[in-house]
């Protein structure tokens, strides 16, 4: 199973400082609205994903159908296809696909930790 391009979702504070720090260590804005309290920043493959007042806690980001430059890939497994093997392995989805449409969707669940796991397909 390929989950595609992988990200962290911080949620932060204040979205100013956060660029501000992360760019300090290299990464640059890829992607976003600040205005909009969003942004994507690189550093080299590395992605980070800053978000304020979205959500509570910090989300490991999955894009099936995208390399780590957001391209897409002429293979890959759809979001749905994952759906249908974590379904299989009894892994408990928090949200789930329509399962019977195609294109964008995402689904959610948790690790055994309690971190959420987002697998989010924009294609």
């Amino acid at each position: 199973m390929t989950l595609g391009a992988f990200s962290v979702s911080l949620a932060v504070k204040d979205i100013h400082a956060s660029k501000q720090f992360y760019e300090t260590l290299g990464f640059s804005v890829f992607a976003g609205n600040i205005e909009q309290n969003y942004l994507i920043m690189k550093n080299g493959d590395s992605i980070i994903g800053l978000f304020q007042g979205m959500f509570e806690q910090n989300i490991l980001t999955f894009n099936p159908g995208w390399d780590q430059n957001a391209q897409t890939l002429e293979q890959y497994d759809d979001v749905r296809t994952i759906e249908t093997h974590l379904k299989s392995e009894n892994i408990k989805l928090e949200r789930e696909t329509d399962g019977s449409a195609s294109g964008p969707a995402s689904i959610v669940f948790y690790d055994p930790d309690g971190n959420t796991i987002l697998i989010d397909q924009h294609i």
